[in-house]
């Protein structure tokens, strides 16, 4: 098949996958193979550092692994302060309160950016990176990886404290401070 006809081919699919929107599966396609790679990658320098891999993995490790891939995901697709990382892919929408902001995806430019701007811009999509990326560092690096992992883990515990003070300040007050 020639150049020409795979394009045309990879158009008319993407206009029977979605005919009334825009959805940038080249751009999904190449962040796909991108987490491909990393993972291998990955899988590839444990195999060559001769690191032992868990048949499985502590629950405490499990559940530190997921507090802390929670908090790192929001924190670096909605945080404020990271806002400079995502800046390229995404355009500033509004303020969502505690620190974070909303923020659409630049529709304008490649697939590839769309896409990136999807990522970084949801804490579920990042999610599936994180936990990779702290998974990965479990094994090749277990005490800091555990060391960053617990850092995070407070941060998040923290916040919920926060959020749980800030409303029963609240209700204390009689109502939202915010009114008066």
């Amino acid at each position: 098949m020639t150049q020409g006809g795979l394009k045309q081919k990879v158009a008319r699919l993407r206009q029977a996958y979605a005919p009334h929107d825009y959805r940038p599966l080249g751009g999904y396609l190449a962040a796909m193979g991108t987490y491909v790679t990393v993972t291998a990658s990955l899988a590839g320098l444990v195999r060559a550092t001769g690191r032992p891999v868990p048949d499985r993995p502590a629950p405490a490790d499990v559940v530190l692994l997921s507090i802390a891939t929670h908090k790192l995901s929001r924190l670096l697709s909605k945080d404020a302060i990271t806002s400079p990382l995502r800046a390229p892919f995404t355009r500033y929408d509004h303020p969502i309160g505690s620190g974070e902001v909303m923020e659409q995806v630049r529709d304008r430019g490649s697939s590839t950016r769309h896409a990136i701007g999807e990522l970084l811009s949801c804490p579920f999509c990042l999610a599936v990176w994180v936990a990779t990326g702290l998974t990965g560092g479990l094994v090749l690096a277990p005490r800091l990886t555990r060391l960053v992992a617990t850092a995070l883990t407070a941060v998040a515990a923290s916040d919920f404290l926060q959020m749980g003070y800030a409303v029963a300040q609240r209700a204390a007050e009689g109502g939202d401070p915010d009114e008066k």
